[in-house]
């Protein structure tokens, strides 16, 4: 159950047999991908390294995890069905042009994209995604990425964001679509939506 705010998140417990250790997004997204293109769960996932695990506030260190009680957090994960072709990814979506020029678009599961603190109001548990979508100009692109960082280039009048469980994205135009940070191609009709609590996460 997505979670509400005030409540604990997550329930301690000893790290399980069957935990793979990810150390990036797209390690997670992999393993997520393989285990839900064949019916089956996704093993829970020791998160050592990546957006999602900055977000949980993994320490990134295995021997930790091995040690003692660890903490287990029920996490959503993010669907996409790019041009027909259906993808998942754990911490974001992004499409976008170089150097963000013209539309763009950012599905947020976590509040980091990198070194960007691009959604400061996700969360990763809260059964929502966090979506960005704006048109800057290059001035405004440049005044932005200097308060990115800090998450402070938001409310601005160029990114509408929204905080939704499911969304339809249509382009003018194909347009390369990134899942955790890799290229899975270019597409135009993107057909979004969160599954609540779909996998374990382990810190």
């Amino acid at each position: 159950m997505p979670i509400r705010k005030g409540e604990d998140w997550g329930t301690e417990a000893p790290l399980p047999d069957d935990a793979v250790e990810v150390r990036s997004d797209a390690e997670a997204r992999a393993i997520v991908t393989a285990a839900l293109r064949a019916g089956e769960p996704p093993p829970p996932l020791a998160l050592l390294g990546g957006d999602l695990a900055r977000a949980v506030g993994s320490t990134g260190d295995p021997a930790r995890l091995r040690r003692g009680t660890t903490r287990h957090l029920p996490l959503d994960v993010g669907q996409v069905d790019v041009d027909g072709a259906r993808h998942w990814f754990v911490a974001h979506l992004v499409v976008r042009r170089r150097l963000w020029q013209g539309r763009f678009s950012a599905v947020m599961n976590t509040e980091y994209l990198g070194d960007w603190k691009l959604a400061p109001r996700a969360h990763p548990g809260d059964g929502l995604l966090d979506v960005l979508d704006g048109r800057l100009s290059l001035d405004d692109r440049l005044k932005a990425r200097s308060r990115v960082g800090r998450g402070e280039h938001l409310p601005h009048p160029g990114i509408d964001v929204r905080r939704v469980p499911d969304l339809d994205v249509t382009l003018a135009r194909p347009t390369t679509v990134r899942l955790d940070g890799e290229s899975v191609g270019v597409g135009r009709v993107l057909s979004v939506r969160v599954l609540p609590d779909a996998v374990v996460g382990i810190i």
